[in-house]
């Protein structure tokens, strides 16, 4: 019978030092909470991740996804009491899901630097897209793309091209140069819902799209915009007239996880009837739009 109490006791202490192990697994790790709003959700293939900087080299803190009301899937994340400590900044990413890549992507959408244990976050800090505090701009109505000989047709009002109206038309934004993983476009809000007008990073030259422009001169000026005269989305009826409509600059992530305008609108303006050579200027819509919040450790 002792033979087999001893073999017990050594049965039991072996447990006894698994469940330790297991305990001080869980003392080493240090809770970050993640505390932000105005994120939009991603749709099902993609998610947000969260990522520290330690000595240069990013370390993943989890992903999370947000719902329909800008609820966070998940706000509180266990990481790695030394990873945590060291960190010297907090970033965040949008991820394809399921990631095929254990690296960052391009697409780092706001971030900030600790100071003692809390990070405010925003676009205007390393990495991520840029600072927009001063975001302007101008546009003007008028239809180029049906102009034959520079013979004004009389409807202008039913196109909107961004820049600055001349012979050519010059661009004027007070936009940041996009890193990579971001893309400007446009929006003309229709009856049915937000129409593009293209993307483009060049703020001096013609942006992705003419789908809706005329036949006479299909190229357009030297400045992004759109024409819409043609192959108008469903819901939507000619003449169409940008009057009265928002028109809209977002900054898109590169893949986009939707053809919606993303949530980084810092540009808007409701068109007036003013036509070119007139101009019509935007708006800052940067704290109507931009998300905000902090992460703490």
């Amino acid at each position: 019978m002792n033979k087999y109490l001893t073999l017990l006791a050594v049965a039991t202490l072996s447990l006894t030092g698994c469940s330790d192990d297991d305990n001080n697994s869980q003392i080493n790790t240090k809770n970050l909470t993640v505390d932000l709003q105005g994120l939009e959700d991603l749709g099902p293939d993609y998610a947000y991740e969260g990522w520290v900087m330690v000595n240069g080299t990013p370390v993943t803190t989890g992903v999370f996804t947000v719902d329909s009301a800008g609820s966070l899937s998940q706000t509180t994340f266990a990481v790695d009491s030394a990873t945590l400590d060291e960190a010297t900044a907090f970033i965040l990413t949008i991820e394809p899901s399921p990631d095929p890549d254990p690296a960052p992507a391009d697409s780092k959408y706001i971030a900030g630097a600790f100071t003692n244990d809390t990070a405010s976050l925003t676009t205007d800090f390393g990495p991520a897209a840029g600072d927009f505090t001063n975001a302007s701009g101008s546009y003007f109505l008028r239809t180029p793309t049906d102009e034959t000989g520079g013979v004004n047709n009389g409807n202008d009002t039913n196109g909107v091209w961004f820049g600055l109206p001349g012979m050519p038309p010059t661009a004027d934004f007070n936009l940041p140069t996009l890193p990579a993983g971001w893309i400007y476009e446009g929006w003309v809000i229709g009856d049915s819902g937000p129409i593009s007008t293209g993307t483009f990073i060049d703020f001096s030259d013609r942006d992705s799209g003419n789908g809706f422009s005329g036949t006479q001169n299909n190229a357009g000026p030297p400045v992004p915009g759109e024409d819409f005269f043609n192959n108008l989305p469903a819901g939507e009826s000619l003449p169409f007239s940008v009057v009265g409509r928002n028109v809209v600059i977002t900054v898109e992530p590169v893949p986009d996880n939707s053809p919606a305008p993303f949530t980084l609108k810092p540009l808007a303006s409701i068109a007036g009837s003013t036509t070119a050579p007139s101009s019509q200027s935007f708006n800052n819509n940067v704290s109507n739009s931009f998300p905000t919040g902090s992460v703490s450790r």
